[in-house]
């Protein structure tokens, strides 16, 4: 998979390349600055420590992490939306969102100093897939709340590179686009690199020939090693994978290397866990658990033992690339019923809420997810009706399709068919419904 034709760059060496006594000593006492801080500054913070009869001149070693109190996407709802800064609003300088379960958004807010770390983490993302200042970097991540665009904007500002920021949509202007400014560099979900390569090849344009991209950065959504040998075969590009999310400050957390052997983790901004989901205890070394993080720099929000959901392998060994810093492997699932869909966190009860909240609708539906060849995520949501508005006939029924399809629009932000079914016409379960059809080939 590696195409290896130099030797690999590294953008912050000091960091990247740190023996491991010498990086676990600097997160131990990162560790330990910050968890005095929450202690100070977060109410939420003092009082579960509190409740567990921790306190920060506890943490003496990076095993201790284990005394304290996990952090989960509840705690962000039940906070909603300041009530875990550690900084005066007046510190923050930036709002970033992703998509919630209730309609709210997770928020991820900056200070001046978490933007400009931002901006090396995501200067290292570019570095390691072999990017420099030479490059010209065509940015399709959407900008707005969410944490893609601006995060790949000023990642390719720091490094020097040529930045068209032209965010998602409209992809005939953006096969224009990347031809005529000569784009190197390709960011963006890769499904959407898909439809870039089909769209010019409907517009009769030879990638081969006409195009000089020859990295993609992609990431936001799950994908396989067979979507990646597509997109690289038909976009003439080498892909790289990375990991990020909007509650340790967006992309930047975790890339690949020429080596494609997991995703290098920023390990001296970000302590990384990997825990059984069901007991909390850390696993060994090569067994797949659940994914937590601890911010180590973060100014404005810094969350610990934060349970991503997402169930990886770590491997601590030395990268050939030169990286001492930890690897995670692609994301291997989920502990949660928490769907992406193109590049959107859609939870399943996110849909139900907004179902339940229509009349004339029967609590029976099914999702059902699709990828067709070369092209987006696709969902599509069946629910019945109940016997009186079935009875009113399909100029109603029709009225609520057109509800739920704008309800559920405005609540998970993305489109998604909506088809109202006659009464009993679900297949009922026995045991656990069975709500979700996922027809995507996700296996990694």
């Amino acid at each position: 998979m590696a195409r290896i034709k130099q030797e690999p760059l590294i953008w912050n060496k000091e960091m990247e390349t740190m023996p491991r006594g010498d990086l676990e000593k600097l997160q131990l006492q990162r560790l330990q600055q910050i968890v005095e801080l929450i202690y100070n500054k977060v109410p939420f913070y003092r009082k579960s420590f509190d409740e567990k009869r921790v306190k920060p001149s506890d943490i003496k070693s990076l095993e201790d992490i284990t005394k304290l109190p996990f952090t989960s996407k509840q705690d962000l709802r039940d906070n909603y939306p300041f009530g875990l800064l550690s900084v005066p609003m007046e510190k923050v300088v930036r709002l970033h969102a992703s998509s919630g379960t209730t309609g709210k958004p997770t928020v991820g807010p900056y200070t001046s100093k978490d933007l400009d770390i931002w901006a090396e983490t995501m200067a290292r993302v570019y570095t390691a897939a072999g990017v420099t200042s030479k490059d010209v970097v065509h940015n399709a991540y959407g900008y707005g709340l969410f944490t893609g665009g601006l995060g790949f904007h000023i990642g390719a500002e720091r490094i020097g590179a040529a930045v068209v920021p032209v965010s998602s949509g409209l992809t005939k202007r953006q096969v224009m686009l990347m031809e005529d400014f000569g784009a190197t560099v390709l960011s963006c979900t890769p499904s959407y690199a898909l439809v870039l390569a089909e769209t010019a090849a409907e517009m009769g344009i030879d990638v081969q020939q006409r195009m000089r991209v020859r990295v993609g950065i992609f990431g936001a959504e799950p994908w396989t090693d067979e979507m990646r040998e597509e997109v690289q075969a038909k976009m003439n590009l080498e892909a790289f994978d990375i990991y990020g999310l909007t509650e340790m400050g967006g992309p930047g957390v975790a890339v690949e290397c020429p080596y494609h052997d997991g995703l290098h983790i920023a390990e001296d901004h970000f302590l990384t866990e990997v825990v059984d989901p069901d007991t909390g205890e850390p696993v060994g070394e090569g067994k797949v658990g659940e994914l937590l993080f601890t911010a180590l720099t973060r100014e404005a929000q810094p969350l610990i033992r934060y349970r991503t959901r997402d169930r990886v392998i770590l491997n601590r060994e030395k990268c050939p690339c030169g990286r001492t810093v930890a690897r995670m492997s692609k994301v291997k699932g989920r502990t949660d019923d928490m769907l992406i869909i193109r590049g959107v966190n859609v939870f399943p009860s996110s849909i139900e809420s907004v179902l339940l909240a229509v009349d004339g609708l029967e609590p029976h539906y099914v999702m059902i997810i699709d990828r067709p060849k070369d092209r987006l995520d696709e969902l599509e949501v069946w629910v019945e009706a109940s016997p009186e508005l079935w009875k009113r006939g399909e100029y109603w029924v029709k009225q609520t399709e057109d509800r739920v399809f704008s309800d559920l629009n405005q609540t998970l932000g993305i489109t998604a068919k909506v088809k109202v079914t006659e009464p009993h016409s679900i297949q009922r379960s026995e045991g656990k419904a069975k709500r979700i059809i996922d027809r995507r080939d996700l296996t990694v």
